[in-house]
């Protein structure tokens, strides 16, 4: 090891408490390297940062350690007298699938560092390193260790409680959704989700159903936004032989497919009042006719409901029937926007890189530090969902394991035209200077598209339906902007 290395590393003072009188560390570190000059002298630096340190002078000795206890962090000599650190990386794996190591040597080239990385090394440091770098990487690699095993365990938590299997947060407002699900799943009370596309309205109602007492009973989604009008009726009551042109033969419709079980009515808000007449009736009376049938059918159905708009304002218009919102209504569960519970996303993050690596079968892919900082800066108008295409996307692009902010699309990671300066002094309320930036986005991204609404959602990662709502509700005249009128 270089003077300059130990002289700059035994510069830093030692910190004289034990171990087990330190306040709160700041994470548990193992090195493993077989010359003690140096394991003493990261020991000296990590300590002085607030890290538990445990020391070992082989490959065998720190194998030992790692199933003695987990650590946040390991760093790794590439040269041991007793095994090769690659071969004690390939064990680590072995035991710890997710174990962040650092691998360190005096022997650093390209081709070690493209072995170790491809071998599943965080990162990679030569000696004599930079103290700055080496605990900048350290921290780094503690916090995205910590940000997996607390997704591990809050998965873990969830699965045994309330049987949330894909559902991650661990906001506040997360927390209280659980608590409602638990609370509301097992009575037989309609429920009204509430909020915006992407939101996880279909997991949350899967949810309900899968802690109910219906839960060996079918779960059935219907989209009813998706679907028809003239078809939706069909779908959900069944038909007749020769109730319509097309009806060849008898059909039954989801709400028996459902009986003893759960309908979740997606997209309520999109039902001609013909159907929602129909529907109340089964809330009423939990009963209806196939189309163009005598016959009364008798279920026992439990609806949970969602939407994306504002049922009442419908009311209030004229668009949904006032009986069957508050039939609807019985208990109303809203669910945040991503950009109300930003501490949610580092979390899925980890989800979705571990989901989309596995589906795709390619080693367990990694967030670097640069590119999460925008991804929890951003705003997603596509929610949960768009996160999930974008990381998704990421994943597949991606030919490293870590995915770095050049696999992020231009809009998420701040490429591109940014939105001009407003002017403070204009009198604008934040509400409309929000709107005015949103309106500008849309249009540039319209104007990109050739004013294609369909291109112009898949580049948002939203649905069509969200788009065209939002450029309903800015005022953007796409017939106007397509021909050229400002």
């Amino acid at each position: 090891m270089s003077e300059l290395a130990i002289s700059e590393m035994t510069t830093v003072p030692r910190r004289g408490a034990p171990e087990n009188t330190q306040p709160q560390s700041a994470g548990r570190i193992l090195i493993v390297d077989d010359e003690a000059e140096i394991r003493e002298s990261l020991e000296t630096l990590l300590q002085f940062e607030g890290y538990t340190v445990v020391v070992a002078e082989n490959g065998r000795e720190g194998l030992t350690r790692i199933g003695e206890r987990a650590f946040d962090v390991v760093l790794l000599d590439l040269a041991l007298p007793d095994m090769n650190g690659m071969d004690v990386l390939a064990e680590i794996r072995l035991l710890h699938a997710q174990q962040a190591v650092i691998m360190i040597t005096a022997y650093g080239t390209v081709e070690n560092a493209v072995r170790a990385m491809q071998s599943g090394a965080t990162n990679f440091i030569q000696k004599p390193w930079d103290n700055e770098k080496l605990l900048a990487d350290v921290r780094a690699a503690v916090a995205r260790q910590k940000a997996e095993e607390e997704n591990i365990q809050l998965k873990r938590a969830l699965k045994q409680r309330y049987n949330f299997e894909n559902i991650v947060g661990k906001s506040e407002p997360m927390l209280k959704i659980f608590d409602l699900v638990a609370q509301v799943a097992p009575s037989r009370s309609t429920v009204l989700l509430q909020g915006e596309s992407g939101t996880g309205k279909e997991l949350i109602a899967k949810a309900i159903h899968l802690n109910s007492t219906r839960r060996d009973r079918p779960f059935v989604p219907v989209n009813s936004g998706s679907t028809p009008p003239d078809l939706l009726e069909s779908t959900l009551f069944g038909h007749v032989k020769g109730a319509f042109t097309s009806a060849v033969t008898s059909k039954k419709g989801l709400f028996e497919v459902a009986d003893r079980g759960t309908l979740f009515l997606d997209e309520i808000g999109t039902m001609s009042m013909d159907t929602q007449s129909k529907i109340l009736r089964v809330l009423q009376d939990r009963k209806f006719m196939h189309l163009g049938g005598v016959q009364e059918i008798q279920v026992d159905v439990r609806i949970i409901a969602a939407t994306n708009v504002d049922l009442r304002q419908m009311v209030r218009e004229g668009k949904f029937r006032e009986d069957l919102f508050y039939r609807l209504n019985v208990i109303s569960i809203d669910l945040p926007p991503l950009r109300q519970r930003r501490e949610d996303i580092p979390l899925l993050v980890q989800h979705f890189l571990q989901k989309y690596s596995d589906e795709n079968e390619r080693p367990r892919r990694r967030i670097a530090t640069e590119a999460l900082r925008p991804l929890v800066s951003y705003n997603w108008p596509g929610n949960v969902r768009e996160l999930e295409n974008t990381i998704e996307r990421a994943v597949v692009l991606s030919s490293d394991s870590d995915i770095g902010i050049d696999l992020l699309p231009d809009h998420i990671a701040g490429r591109g035209n940014s939105v001009p300066a407003l002017d403070a002094n204009s009198g604008a309320t934040l509400f409309g200077i929000m709107e005015d930036c949103e309106r500008r986005i849309i249009v540039d991204m319209l104007e990109k598209c050739s004013w294609n609404q369909t291109e112009a959602a898949e580049r948002f990662h939203v649905p069509l339906s969200t788009l065209n709502q939002k450029i309903k509700r800015l005022a953007i005249d796409i017939k106007k902007k397509k021909n050229g009128d400002s």
